[in-house]
């Protein structure tokens, strides 16, 4: 017995030892878990926070790139900055001039638009709950800089940097991005056709008639009488009531500017052949000073819908292709493509090309029948157009023309307009015959002319004012360029 006892003493020992050596190698073991957890969470903690104010950064920069398609709509500080300012070669409003240069030109340090919480006025209009122009970012953050230059790559447009803090942290994130701009030149007249316009038939008015803006002819302009020619006059209501309507047709917008002599098929009781026509009526401008029409040409309208729009294919019967080409059994009719379901169902920028896909000839023109009741699209027809809608229209809530100067700050009138056929703009390179009456909020333009099948048809256009200054709904006035968004942390 007395050699076994100093053994179990022995083994004993050596065994809790073991059992305090496993302890504390559990306990360092839950120490390092427990360390790893808490990083873990701070990890998520700040990976969320990354992820809220780059969301909060780029709704500052999404809201900007509102601004540049509706410039009335945006804080009067900004709304002059972000309008085109600049002039296209042939005169259309552009952010770029005439040698491709941007019309922003500030550094990081001196931007063009620079917007700072930290000073006694930004505050407000930035974050503030009621007015401030992000207020809706409240709950996750607020805009601590906005800033808008010069690109850092030729062509494009501008720079936007964003600078926010979101409502969990005080660290500052900024997230910077350049912005493209596709411009389509503007057209600077309710109607615009190239030839002649009317023709010596009884009716009892002309075949295209103008709201709010000019209708320019290439040609001539035959009319019933002198009294079927609105004349211009600043007290004119301001409302959607059709001239047929009206017991002295007046605009305060309209002017006719013609190339050659107006022909009036009719005299009323009192009249001689020489009768004196409205002082917004300008006739015989050919040879000098000419008429100013707007073109499209084909190739850039092309490709601009190849890129940011949709291209169609035509085949003789009239069918359309989406595929770009001509495949027997899958065209589709025009009305059953391009009819939009209800005001806001904008189908953008649709290019339909000529019979073989190549610049328009005499002899490659198809022709486009429109026969649905209501379109909102910038169409451009390399051909003719037979224009039959079908139905009547959608009810639209618009703005006026600025009343008493062209800033974008001046007063502009909401009216209602009814049973408008067409949102938005129709360009053909043929003739527009119309088949049934048709009434337009936007812009026509036919390199031909308009003309009627029977009498009594008409097209009865509210011209959009904001299609003289380049800016077409459902069409991209500016955008994100690829591969220039970035990421910083102050």
């Amino acid at each position: 017995m007395k050699t076994v006892q100093p053994r179990l003493s022995q083994e004993q020992g050596i065994a809790l030892l073991g059992v305090m050596i496993l302890a504390l190698v559990l306990a360092l073991l839950g120490a390092a878990l427990l360390d790893m957890a808490g990083q873990e969470a701070s990890s998520a903690s700040g990976a969320t926070d990354v992820a809220v104010s780059q969301a909060v950064a780029d709704a500052a920069q999404d809201l900007v790139i509102a601004w540049f398609h509706s410039p009335h709509t945006s804080p009067s500080a900004v709304a002059a900055l972000l309008t085109k300012r600049q002039s296209s070669s042939d005169g259309s409003p552009s952010f770029f001039d005439q040698a491709g240069r941007s019309q922003f030109i500030g550094t990081s340090d001196h931007p063009d638009l620079f917007l700072d919480a930290s000073r006694s006025a930004d505050p407000h209009l930035l974050n503030d709950a009621g007015t401030g122009m992000f207020r809706l970012l409240d709950d996750l953050g607020s805009v601590q800089e906005l800033k808008v230059y010069a690109p850092g790559t030729p062509g494009l447009l501008c720079t936007v940097d964003a600078t926010v803090t979101t409502a969990g942290s005080s660290a500052r994130h900024a997230v910077s991005m350049q912005l493209g701009a596709l411009e389509i030149p503007a057209l600077r007249a309710g109607i615009q056709v190239g030839g002649n316009l009317g023709l010596p038939q009884v009716a009892p008015e002309s075949g295209a008639l103008v709201h709010w803006g000019d209708l320019t002819i290439g040609g001539d302009l035959t009319a019933q009488r002198v009294e079927d020619l609105p004349s211009q006059s600043d007290s004119a209501l301001v409302t959607g009531v059709s001239y047929r309507d009206m017991s002295h047709r007046e605009d305060r917008w309209l002017s006719m500017w013609i190339g050659g002599p107006v022909h009036l098929m009719q005299l009323s009781p009192g009249q001689s052949s020489s009768v004196v026509l409205p002082l917004n009526v300008h006739a015989n401008r050919h040879p000098a000073p000419g008429v100013r029409r707007d073109h499209w040409g084909y190739e850039r309208l092309k490709h601009l819908a190849k890129q940011h729009g949709t291209y169609l294919a035509i085949d003789r019967e009239g069918l359309l292709y989406a595929s770009g080409s001509v495949e027997p059994g899958h065209g589709m009719t025009p009305d059953d493509y391009l009819r939009s379901r209800s005001v806001g169902d904008t189908r953008g920028l649709i290019f339909i090309d000529t019979l073989d896909q190549k610049a328009p000839r005499a002899d490659n023109l198809g022709e486009v029948r429109l026969s649905a009741g209501y379109l909102e699209a910038v169409l451009v027809v390399q051909g003719h157009v037979m224009a039959g809608p079908a139905g009547s229209g959608q009810s639209l809530t618009v703005l006026s023309p600025p009343a008493g100067g062209s800033g974008v700050a001046v007063s502009r009138s909401s009216v209602q307009l009814s049973d408008i056929h067409l949102n938005g703009a129709l360009y053909a390179v043929g003739n527009i015959t119309l088949d049934r009456s048709m009434r337009v909020f936007g812009a026509v333009a036919a390199e031909g002319t308009i003309a009627t099948t029977h009498p009594g048809a008409t097209m009865e256009l509210w011209y959009d004012y904001e299609m003289g200054r380049g800016l077409f709904r459902g069409v991209p006035v500016v955008m994100r360029a690829p591969g220039t968004w970035m990421v910083r942390y102050e």
